[in-house]
């Protein structure tokens, strides 16, 4: 797919993935059969899991709730930087990665993942003033300074597709929106998720969504390659949540829309 294609992205979630599953796989030993079931997230990623004064929220957190019954265990949410999520869970810190990862080529060689529950793409977020800059498509070198959140999929676009662009790191969405303000950078590439949400919070401050996807992502849960049992359960959850309306009913408590079904 073209990077810089400039079809207009119909909404900030796509489609959710409900085909076929493999057939299931026996547990092996030393798989997360039993216990609670430790969760890591990085609640810097709204809509999909932030913070809500002190308590943990968004989407992956209430599928998080709603996998743990489905496996009959408790869920144990564990907060991990966002750059340490993979070694933890393959350090045996964590169980599972449920924290708006996307499904990259570099991940899988370290991880398995799940089937994917979600298409986002990454787009851009810019001052009210700058969107006519956008109405024709995106450039194909962003305009000033770019912002970026540290070792996302944004980030590595951003330096795969605009080598030349000056680039701005932010551990938090917070900062990142705050900086874009205080026009200390010129637009802010991200999930569309996280950019739909921002563009709906800060619209009062002047910031909008360019709304073209710059490409296109399978979100996914991390899991260890040694643990076969819990990947295969995940899978056989998001099947079911897909079928009865449980990843309807998730979104569309925490986004305008929900994803269609395949």
């Amino acid at each position: 797919m073209n990077f810089l294609t400039t079809a207009l992205f119909r909404t900030c979630l796509a489609m959710a993935l409900v085909g076929c599953l493999s057939p299931a796989i026996e547990a092996q030993e030393g798989s997360s059969d039993s216990g609670s079931l430790r969760v890591g997230v990085s609640p810097v990623f709204p809509p999909m899991v932030f913070k809500q004064g002190k308590e943990l929220a968004g989407v992956e957190v209430d599928l998080a709730r709603e996998l743990g019954a489905n496996l009959g265990r408790g869920i144990t949410f564990v907060e991990v930087p966002w750059e340490d999520q993979i070694e933890a869970l393959n350090e045996g810190r964590i169980d599972i990665v449920m924290s708006s990862m996307s499904i990259t080529m570099a991940r899988q060689a370290v991880v398995a993942f799940s089937r994917p529950y979600l298409i986002v793409g990454q787009m851009a977020l810019v001052r009210a003033e700058d969107q006519n800059k956008y109405l024709l498509g995106f450039p194909l070198k962003p305009p000033g300074t770019v912002g970026v959140l540290s070792a996302t999929t944004g980030e590595f676009l951003v330096r795969r597709e605009f080598p030349k662009a000056k680039i701005k790191t932010f551990k938090t969405e917070a900062d990142a929106a705050q900086a874009l303000k205080k026009k200390k950078i010129d637009l802010l590439i991200s999930d569309s998720t996280l950019i739909w949400y921002l563009a709906g919070i800060h619209a009062t401050g002047g910031l909008v969504a360019v709304p073209f996807a710059l490409n296109e992502e399978q979100l996914a849960w991390a899991i260890r390659k040694s643990d076969e049992a819990l990947l295969t359960s995940v899978n056989e959850f998001i099947q079911k949540a897909g079928q009865e309306g449980t990843l309807n009913r998730v979104f569309r408590r925490w986004t305008a829309v929900a994803p269609e079904k395949r």
